[in-house]
């Protein structure tokens, strides 16, 4: 987009996006894309207004009772938070309202004038806790579950109000246009990207597989979520089979029934510290597979394994971007370890066909999993919806 072109975008979100923790970064990406390619953005802060001593003594809380407890909380009293939010828009003269991942952050919000209003998140509250990945988690307030049909009307009024809804994922749009009843002109897929600086074409390593020496990797806080345990069997069977494995396997500690002498483990690396972030590149670089069994929303670790043209092996379950047979495959809810390690000697017996999943691999990431594709998308729709504001405006 030209600089004459760009949109004064107020934006909302219940975390800081100067926080690069929250949402796994996500937040921050979504910010820093909006404010690179497509508009100048203002954060309209996270305050309560008049009732932020609540989310001060919210935060002082153990996080597992935050994250559960903040947004029903924020919900509950959106009528008051709103206030502040309408105030803040009256100040200034914006183009469109951008609100990331909290859709309670507009529930009960007037707009000052007539403006429009974009949503994205990478799961909804109604969406996440039906499907597969939501169910694997049980609530950690039972009687919370007595809220769920408000919370699911108050979700529908805002996506109903909403002029546009971006999911990154082809599962999340299939589940909330079911549910709220979405139409295609409102509701878009739109791939987010990777949390990392994109390595140059140049840097990468084209290495052929062979029984000599397959790499696997696993990235994840926690084992057992991420399909530690899967991939633990998998590597066995490899060696059992006679292949030369071995498994890296960053950000946790396995228990030490699933510890092997093929494996090496990083339980933490801090990108902020070179000598760590060179190790950290170095393992996409030299993986030939990221192995990751787990149920996610979405997974931007799968989005950074494409970005090294890193074939992904993970489930087909919830929003994973993963393409069958471009950039890995995801295989069906319930296969085995032996399905993982039958993928795996499929491309140890035809290298040129591994060789292309390698090229195809960064290509789609190129096309689709980076925050440059994801704003010059989001650009067009927002900058069309803003046009029609003004069109239909008295």
């Amino acid at each position: 987009m030209s600089k004459t072109s760009r949109l004064k975008i107020a934006y909302l979100c219940e975390t800081n996006p100067s926080e690069t923790l929250n949402h796994s970064g996500g937040n921050t990406k979504i910010f820093n894309a909006l404010q690179d390619y497509v508009g100048d953005v203002t954060y309209l802060g996270e305050s309560w207004g008049m009732v932020e001593f609540v989310r001060k003594l919210i935060n002082k809380m153990p996080l597992p009772i935050i994250l559960r407890l903040r947004f029903r909380t924020h919900w509950f009293l959106s009528s008051i938070i709103a206030r502040r939010i309408y105030k803040e828009l009256k100040k200034e003269q914006y183009d469109v309202v951008f609100c990331s991942y909290g859709f309670y952050c507009l529930s009960n919000l007037k707009l000052p004038y007539p403006i429009p209003v974009v949503f994205t998140s990478d799961a909804t509250f109604t969406a996440y806790k039906y499907s597969k990945v939501g169910q694997q988690f049980e609530s950690f307030f039972s009687l919370s579950r007595r809220l769920d049909p408000l919370l699911r009307n108050a979700e529908e009024k805002v996506y109903q109000s909403a002029d546009l809804l971006l999911w990154p994922s082809r599962w999340m749009k299939n589940s909330v246009d079911k549910l709220f009843n979405l139409s295609d002109e409102k509701s878009h897929m739109v791939h987010w990207g990777a949390n990392i600086l994109p390595p140059p074409r140049d840097d990468l390593i084209t290495h052929s597989i062979s029984n000599q020496q397959v790499e696997l990797l696993l990235v994840g806080r926690d084992w057992f979520p991420k399909g530690g345990p899967v991939v633990f069997e998998t590597l066995k069977l490899l060696l059992d089979k006679g292949v030369n494995a071995h498994l890296s396997v960053v950000g946790c500690v396995p228990p030490d029934e699933h510890i092997h002498e093929k494996m090496t483990i990083y339980p933490q690396l801090n990108k902020n510290i070179p000598e760590e972030y060179e190790t950290f590149t170095s393992l996409y670089k030299n993986a030939h597979f990221f192995v990751m069994p787990s149920y996610e929303a979405y997974g931007f670790a799968f989005c950074e394994a494409s970005a090294y043209g890193l074939p992904t092996l993970c489930l087909d379950v919830g929003g994973v971007p993963i393409k069958q047979g471009v950039n890995g495959h995801a295989l069906p809810d319930g296969s085995t370890p032996a399905d993982f390690a039958e993928k795996i000697e499929y491309y140890l017996n035809s290298p040129e066909e591994y060789a292309s999943l390698q090229e195809s691999t960064r290509h789609y990431y190129e096309e689709h999993l980076n925050w440059e594709a994801w704003a010059n998308k989001v650009a067009e729709l927002v900058q069309s919806k803003v046009r029609s504001k003004v069109t239909d405006s008295p």
